[in-house]
């Protein structure tokens, strides 16, 4: 083959730095956003943030900060039923017309801590662990340095429960190589421990944490032998509430096996749920949606929008600047602009899609999840002219505010279920109906999933028995024997 030279004109896509700086902010959250643009201006002397009090900024630094602006149409509506109340939700007790005051909270505290120097913001204590709550109790009992250390090694071995699910021979092997206990001992640590608060803890299993706890009542406590006797050997007829077999079985009445079962009930199974701390996310809504005169509004909230601006000082000092440092001011400027208009459109994209997505689910902001339409990423980004990527990055961990509560965007969209009329209902109005029907059931005789995809089909919404078995364990609806047995 001949070697030789050609031209070939053709085209592909790019990425430019500030396109994909722009995806990612599209991506973060609020305050993953606060966070890396602070980083950012830490190092750029060109940006600078705005004071979070305005009040304390001098006249001449307020002047030389640039705050980001917010769109000029961050406030858009769309049509809705005339027959809802407007005033059913406001902010502050305003009427329909007034603006939400964002930062009335924040002013008010501000004015309230320069009329008295004195006053100070009440904090919530941090809740106590179940761990620190049993170490606590432990240094107020009086135990030799060997059990204590026995002690402090099967508190750490606890579960969120509060049991202890490890095998006998780890936990000797956690003690401490010169201690040498033995099994008996570590045993009697644990009978200890399981008399702490609360009762039950260090159990090895269920029987054991309701025996320990049986055995705290007082002796002449109506069905506590009986009791103790079912715990012993008949929790398995109680978990079916087969009253009739038990007290056969026991050669007691019914009644006193029906009593024996209610005192047991009345005990805790998981005695360190209680002080079991998860952990709470507070989020800031990223944008409001707000009806006026019959009409849903959707507005960015400022509060979260970065007050991020050009340090008028720097921009000053480019023009006497020389060399190499006026190139690189030049350069820092350009990369301050670019994020800024960034964000800009962040901001933009986000109002934009938040206005399409109410627009298409007003009727769950007047009627409730029963009335919300099936919606998918593909027909919002139709609507705004984008990528289907780009609205999964904008509703991703951005919150919106509604008289229903705050909700991330990412609950607006779920599956459709056709119907007999030939439209579809969504996966949430579906699991709104189920939930409604599983309230209003009868406790002795709750509707089986073939009963509640019957009575669906009533509705004229045709739905498969597994699909509402699928929804009802994704809502964590147990089945309907087991809801027979808590009734």
């Amino acid at each position: 083959m001949k070697p030789g030279l050609q031209f070939r004109l053709n085209q592909q896509l790019t990425l430019t730095p500030q396109l994909q700086q722009a995806i990612r902010l599209l991506q973060l959250s609020q305050l993953e956003l606060e966070a890396e643009l602070r980083q950012i201006a830490e190092s750029n002397p060109l940006l600078e943030f705005s004071d979070d009090n305005p009040e304390d900024v001098d006249g001449e630094e307020r002047e030389a900060i640039e705050p980001l602006p917010i769109p000029s149409n961050s406030a858009s509506s769309t049509d809705t039923s005339d027959d809802a109340d407007p005033s059913e939700w406001s902010d502050g007790g305003g009427t329909a017309e007034d603006p939400i005051d964002f930062s009335s909270s924040s002013a008010s505290s501000r004015n309230n801590s320069n009329a008295d120097d004195d006053s100070f913001e009440p904090q919530s204590a941090a809740q106590e662990t179940l761990q620190e709550h049993l170490l606590w109790q432990l240094n107020l009992t009086h135990m030799s340095v060997r059990d204590r250390t026995i002690a402090a090694v099967l508190i750490d071995a606890l579960n969120p429960d509060g049991y202890l699910v490890e095998s006998m021979e780890s936990l000797i092997g956690a003690l401490p190589a010169d201690l040498k206990a033995s099994a008996a001992e570590v045993e009697h640590v644990r009978r200890m421990l399981q008399r702490f608060d609360p009762t039950g803890v260090a159990s090895l299993d269920l029987r054991d944490c309701l025996r320990v706890q049986l055995e705290q009542f007082d002796l002449d406590t109506p069905h506590r032998e009986l009791a103790l006797r079912v715990v012993d050997s008949e929790l398995e007829l109680l978990a079916r509430n087969d009253i009739a077999r038990l007290a056969r079985k026991l050669k007691a009445s019914e009644d006193d096996a029906a009593a024996a079962a209610v005192l047991i009930r009345s005990l805790d199974p998981r005695p360190g749920a209680a002080l079991d701390v998860t952990p709470v996310e507070y989020v800031a809504p990223d944008v409001y949606a707000r009806k006026e005169t019959g009409r849903w509004r959707v507005s960015l909230n400022p509060d979260c929008q970065p007050r991020l601006g050009l340090n008028q000082h720097y921009c000053g000092l480019i023009a006497q600047a020389r060399g190499t440092d006026a190139s690189w001011m030049r350069g820092q400027l350009q990369e301050a602009r670019w994020l800024i208009k960034s964000l800009e459109s962040r901001a933009e994209t986000l109002l934009k899609v938040a206005e399409a997505i109410v627009r298409r689910q007003s009727a769950f902001l007047d009627y409730g999840p029963e009335a919300m339409h099936p919606l998918v990423l593909r027909e919002v980004a139709e609507e705004v002219g984008m990528h289907e990527s780009t609205i999964s990055r904008v509703t991703t961990r951005k919150y919106i505010h509604t008289p229903r509560g705050t909700f991330e965007l990412k609950h607006f969209f779920s599956s459709g279920v056709s119907t007999e009329d030939g439209g579809s209902a969504s996966a949430t109005a579906i699991q709104a109906m189920l939930r409604k029907l599983v309230d209003a059931e009868d406790p002795r005789k709750p509707l089986s999933d073939q009963a509640i995809a019957e009575e669906l089909h009533r509705k004229g919404i045709q739905v498969a028995r597994r699909t509402v078995a699928k929804y009802r364990e994704a809502m964590r609806i147990p089945s309907s024997s087991e809801r027979q047995r808590a009734g």
